[in-house]
């Protein structure tokens, strides 16, 4: 909010801040480890795929088994 008091040829201007609550930091955090989380999961799914296409094209079992 802002007012504008004219007195004569001085002009002052007032702004007052929105008061906002404090950020919750606790929420704030759970946020970012879920996000972490989730990202870690999605690379750990794409590496097993990638892994299950290259395994599937011809390689040999190990173990000397044929």
């Amino acid at each position: 909010m802002s007012r504008t008091y004219h007195h004569g040829k001085d002009r002052r201007i007032r702004v007052r801040g929105v008061k906002r609550r404090p950020t919750d930091l606790r929420r704030l955090a759970r946020a970012l480890i879920e996000l972490e989380y989730q990202a870690a999961q999605d690379q750990a799914d794409a590496e097993a795929e990638h892994r299950a296409r290259s395994g599937a094209k011809g390689r040999k079992p190990k173990g000397g088994q044929a």
